[in-house]
């Protein structure tokens, strides 16, 4: 009995006392003061003790570990291990000054390091009696959908943890009230008498966008079998002839899209647009056309508005918005068809690029690739892609235009064109040559080309092919119904427009 005395106290009181220090290392290391002394980005602090977590109604503090950990018993020591450890190699081995703060806490990333369950644990009543209706749809849908990967709580929350100035959840109906283009305001549109570049001037607003004459003529449409990042959907090549049409030298951007949202709007900023919203005439003259709903949220992601293409509207948005153009400036304008957008796009080329180079060599996904020490300058100065853009969008000086006078026409922003997707329409077309295709007759998605700035270089080629995915684009919308005008899942998608050369543009 000694003896099993002798071993065992000791033993116990060594596990008793191993078991402490663990628990208190665990405290330790679970404090704000110990974040802190990793996490020394000064926004980081800022941020958190600006946000509603920190300087709460009850008086009580969030702390780091509380959002960035699962609760205990449910994964908190794996977890806690697992940052722990990611957080020791940052600190010894990078530098804190290089992190890009803003990037970090974009909806995508901020997924990654927060715990839906931790907020869960906190806020138990989803429906506390001060809750508005809207957000009770809001709670409600995601109750509904709670299995859904994307859905999270910071899709709506996303400031809670860390303040961002600016943001917005929510129905936004203050969006759009500002805008940073001159304050002339134009009563008449342009006036075109031939086939030749003009700036067009949006009338009732201060607006104007440049429109680039693009010459007809043939090219070969689609990538051959031996381009590299080449997909099926993109072949095979067939010879395409096309008329001469005009194309917006940028995207649409926010200052023309927010033109149309305030002379549109269903809750309208503007006051001399009364009849139009009245289903009359507005001050243009024209018949009124319906436009969009305050959005959900920032549609702009805090990027910024004025010369930044628009983005987190649908395709039946960006097809009213032409339709209002049209009325507006008295021409036709439109979305441009894929065919339409791949021969402005080449300019004349034929190449994987309008410009010298090799995807193979610009692209910087894989190991083989990242050591590489190819030379990227040339598509950096064309391209607004993963590589350069900070993973967001960027304005239309940063790059130089395709031999067209185009700008953006690889990158930043995705576009929409007005062809229903369908994979293997090249190979529909009848043999010989294709005269001005217009893609096929019905579909349920349409045609995306151009690649945006969260591409690699392999799917920023001339050739690549893309398509809309409203239901995934949608997934998070936690309105009831969902919107028909704004996306709450793609930021990367916006479009130009093309205006038709016919008798409302100049002689023929």
């Amino acid at each position: 009995m000694r003896r099993i005395v002798k071993w065992f106290l000791p033993g116990l009181l060594s596990g008793l006392l191993l078991f402490w220090i663990f628990e208190k290392t665990l405290t330790l290391t679970s404090s704000n003061s110990f974040c802190i002394s990793c996490h020394i980005h000064p926004e980081a602090d800022n941020s958190w003790k600006r946000s509603v977590h920190y300087d709460t109604r009850s008086g009580y503090r969030t702390g780091c570990v509380e959002c960035h950990l699962p609760p205990k018993k449910q994964g908190y020591l794996p977890a806690k291990i697992k940052t722990g450890l990611r957080d020791l190699w940052g600190y010894l081995v990078k530098d804190s000054a290089s992190f890009d703060w803003v990037e970090k806490r974009r909806l995508e990333n901020a997924r990654l390091y927060t715990y839906e369950s931790s907020c869960i644990k906190c806020h138990e009543n989803l429906f506390p009696v001060t809750l508005s209706r809207e957000g009770a749809d809001a709670h409600l849908y995601y109750r509904q959908t709670k299995k859904t990967p994307e859905l999270h709580c910071i899709n709506c929350h996303l400031n809670a943890g860390h303040y961002i100035e600016g943001y917005t959840h929510g129905s936004n109906k203050t969006f759009g009230t500002v805008s940073s283009a001159p304050r002339e305001i134009y009563k008449e549109p342009a006036k075109v008498e031939k086939f030749e570049s003009f700036t067009e001037k949006i009338p009732g607003s201060s607006v104007t966008f440049r429109m680039i004459a693009i010459p007809g003529g043939r090219f070969m449409m689609g990538s051959p079998d031996g381009e590299p990042f080449r997909k099926p959907d993109e072949g095979p090549v067939r010879e395409v002839e096309i008329s001469p049409f005009f194309m917006a030298e940028i995207e649409v951007t926010w200052d023309e899209y927010l033109a149309f949202y305030a002379q549109t709007a269903a809750e309208g900023r503007s006051t001399d647009t009364e009849g139009l919203r009245a289903g009359g005439k507005g001050a243009s003259g024209v018949d009124a056309i319906t436009g969009a709903t305050p959005p959900y949220g920032q549609p702009d992601q805090g990027w910024g508005l004025g010369q930044r293409p628009a983005i987190s509207f649908s395709f039946h948005a960006a097809e009213t918005y032409c339709k209002w153009l049209s009325l507006v400036t008295g021409k036709t304008y439109r979305l441009p068809t894929e065919a339409e957008w791949e021969y402005a796009c080449r300019g004349g080329t034929t190449d994987p690029y309008f410009f010298d180079g090799d995807p193979l060599k610009f692209q910087k996904s894989g190991l083989r690739a990242r050591i590489s020490k190819n030379d990227t300058s040339v598509i950096n100065s064309f391209v607004v892609y993963r590589e350069n853009s900070n993973l967001r969008t960027q304005l239309p000086e940063r790059v130089r235009p395709n031999p067209f006078g185009l700008k953006n026409m690889l990158g930043n922003v995705a576009e929409f064109c007005s062809d229903w997707y369908k994979p293997d329409i090249l190979s529909q077309y009848p043999d010989g040559l294709v005269v001005n295709p217009k893609g096929p007759e019905e579909g349920t998605e349409h045609v995306v080309r151009g690649g945006s700035y969260l591409d690699p270089a392999g799917r920023v080629r001339s050739a690549a092919r893309d398509y809309t995915r409203t239901a995934e684009w949608l997934r998070t919308d936690p309105q009831m119904p969902k919107s028909i005008w704004w996306y709450s899942d793609c930021f990367h998608t916006g479009f130009r427009v093309v205006c038709e050369f016919d008798e409302k543009t100049g002689n023929r």
